[in-house]
């Protein structure tokens, strides 16, 4: 039977674990080819008490019957991001589905204080993790798409609710994101 991704390539960044582990495994189900990127690594656990790494997400993959790539990327890093987006185009020559699940916020949300009393250090590393990171690979992965004229980017967030989420930090975050989903159509174009 075919698979509606046969021949598709997609990015899951930020894949080690819960929805974005549950992307990758559900676009290679389909077909697709995923780059599983994030932070932890065997050995190398990024999140204190999460033992997951984007190596089991690609071994998980493979044992499914599809085919995944593990690369080790800090997407707050644009340097690795970058070497990220030559290698596909390299490997590939093409990128058709980019799925930005870059979070690397569960140590950093203290939803009992208010937010005056937040770490600013922890508010600068959120942003950093949770919105720059999905500009900064947006950035140099959509070259690819804009020059084949399709693509998908699927921004991960918590829905498109309007209202309040419980604390300044958590919702500044997830707004933002949503922020990113409805802009990126629009900026395929030049303006002019």
């Amino acid at each position: 039977m075919p698979k509606p991704l046969e021949g598709q390539i997609a990015l899951v960044a930020g894949a080690t674990r819960a929805a974005g582990r549950g992307i990758a495994q559900e676009l290679a189900a389909a077909g697709a080819k995923v780059y599983c990127t994030g932070r932890s690594v065997r050995g190398a656990s990024a999140t204190p008490g999460r033992p997951e790494t984007i190596e089991e997400t690609a071994e998980l993959i493979a044992a499914e019957g599809g085919h995944a790539v593990a690369i080790r990327v800090d997407h707050t890093v644009e340097a690795q991001v970058e070497a990220l987006a030559a290698r596909i185009k390299a490997d590939e020559g093409q990128l058709d589905i980019l799925v930005n699940d870059i979070w690397g916020g569960d140590d950093l949300i203290d939803w009992s204080a208010p937010f005056w009393e937040q770490e600013m250090a922890d508010v600068r590393t959120l942003v950093d993790r949770a919105i720059l990171s999905h500009w900064i690979t947006t950035r140099h992965c959509a070259p690819m798409m804009v020059e084949a004229n399709r693509g998908l980017i699927v921004e991960v967030t918590d829905g498109s609710n309007p209202g309040y989420r419980g604390t300044l930090l958590y919702d500044f975050i997830k707004a933002g994101l949503i922020r990113l989903a409805y802009a990126w159509p629009g900026t395929w174009r030049r303006p002019g």
